[in-house]
């Protein structure tokens, strides 16, 4: 094999952020991409979904998803509409996932733009949405299933496997052998134990890990996430007030809804009227039901989890729970607070003191939700500034992510990597999961660069 048939591995995205996870190994003339996520949070991040994409599409063989969320998956409708036009291979409950927020998300993001364009808010003459529902609806059209634990053959020496991940249905490790090397991409590790799914399959090794971080430089408290919601609900209906929850469609909401039944079931909360103010998230519940294989929520929790929430699918509706009074608690994505319904209800019940935002997992740099999260009281909404007085609370256990001890216990289960790139989180909490895995487990550990291209035959 001469030098430029080494495979390589170059960090398109997921280095030095948490988000837009994109990653390109590349074999002679062979490429595959490993995942085709959307960059969120800071504008300078942003404005890299707008540039070309650092491999031209068209010479692309194959797409694999680790999961459905936008940060992993929301670039694919511009990837296909700028030339991709293989195979988009992912599990079967990422497949049905993704039929609800890819074309979420070219909804949402054609709304913005008009209102945008109506209100002149934008420092854009004519702003226009990355991609639109219709490529979204193309974009599906590639999708491709694999189950779990099957070798695919992806040609030229080259095979993949899909291992569970926990973190959110369909959600995977990804597993490649190229010649005889194994390269494993953890995607997003779940949490052991999770309220919800099924804990990931423990590290089994590999020549090379790419390993995510979101949570790298942190522990989860030690609390039971009903333990932690009840006091903050009661204190807030105690007061009258609106519950504002911020919230992913897909995996948050259903987790809140399945824990703030059985509050209600047990008597801990007094009875409220709940809202879950995002079709997709009605939608996701559903597809919940018919994976009951890869969660261990009874089918009993599922059904209250299910019934709970009167589901808002209307804008009709949806700006009439902006007239409403409290107590109640109102479900809405997105849970970085980035777009969607959830911004008019911002705008609606975040003055009021008797109200409150809880913000209920992880919450990227440059995003609303981080600087709600920091203390600012003022948020910019539709270009202007909105006054936050109600109470902001940052929950401590709802995360669908491993933190970073449990992502050290995961990597321990298996024989040292000859390296270890340490990806998709905050170049703190990156830095110091390097360090830790370095120091704590005496293995190779390195935070690569945007961009950067190394050999995964004789990884540096």
């Amino acid at each position: 094999m001469s030098y430029r048939e080494k495979p390589t591995l170059r960090f398109l995205g997921a280095a030095g952020t948490v988000t837009g996870s994109r990653y390109l190994v590349e074999k002679g003339r062979r490429k595959i991409l490993i995942d085709c996520g959307l960059f969120q949070g800071y504008k300078q991040l942003r404005l890299r979904n707008r540039k070309p994409f650092p491999a031209r599409p068209s010479t692309i063989d194959t797409v694999l998803l680790t999961h459905a969320h936008l940060d992993h998956s929301g670039y694919l409708p511009a990837l296909i509409r700028a030339g991709y036009s293989g195979r988009v291979l992912c599990t079967p409950a990422t497949e049905e996932l993704c039929g609800l927020i890819l074309p979420d998300s070219g909804h949402i993001q054609e709304e913005e733009a008009k209102y945008a364009r109506r209100k002149g808010y934008s420092e854009h003459k004519k702003p226009l949405p990355l991609y639109t529902l219709k490529d979204a609806k193309v974009a599906l059209e590639h999708l491709d299933t694999v189950p779990f634990g099957k070798k695919i053959d992806l040609g030229d020496g080259i095979y993949a496997e899909f291992i569970p991940a926990g973190h959110l249905l369909g959600a995977a490790q990804i597993r490649l052998t190229i010649d005889g090397h194994v390269v494993l991409f953890s995607g997003d590790i779940g949490r052991d134990p999770d309220p919800l799914m099924r804990p990931p399959v423990p590290f089994s090794g590999a020549d090379v890990l790419i390993c995510e971080s979101t949570y790298g430089n942190r522990s989860h408290a030690a609390i039971a996430p009903e333990a932690e919601l009840a006091p903050v609900l009661k204190r807030v209906f105690g007061r009258g007030g609106t519950v504002l929850i911020p919230s992913f469609a897909v995996g948050r909401a259903q987790g809140l809804m399945y824990h703030i039944a059985r509050l209600i079931k047990r008597g801990d909360i007094p009875y409220v009227p709940v809202f879950l103010n995002s079709p997709m998230a009605v939608d996701a519940t559903d597809i919940y039901h018919r994976h009951h294989d890869e969660h261990h929520v009874t089918w009993e929790d599922c059904k209250a989890m299910f019934e709970l929430a009167e589901r808002v699918n209307t804008v009709e509706r949806s700006k009439w729970l902006n007239t409403r009074q409290g107590p109640m608690i109102i479900i809405s994505a997105s849970g970085m607070l980035t777009g969607g319904r959830i911004l008019h209800h911002l705008i609606s019940f975040g003055g009021d003191r008797r109200n409150a935002i809880l913000l209920a997992g992880f919450q990227a740099g440059g995003t609303r939700g981080a600087r709600l999260a920091a203390g600012e009281r003022r948020i910019r909404v539709f270009g202007k500034e909105t006054p936050i007085n109600a109470e902001v609370v940052q929950l401590q256990s709802f995360s669908g992510h491993a933190d970073a001890d449990e992502i050290l216990n995961w990597m321990s289960a298996g024989p040292p990597p000859k390296m270890t790139y340490i990806t998709h989180g905050e170049p703190e909490a990156a830095d110091t999961l390097r360090r830790r895995v370095s120091h704590e487990l005496g293995r190779r550990a390195r935070a690569p660069d945007h961009l950067e291209k190394v050999r995964l035959d004789a990884p540096k």
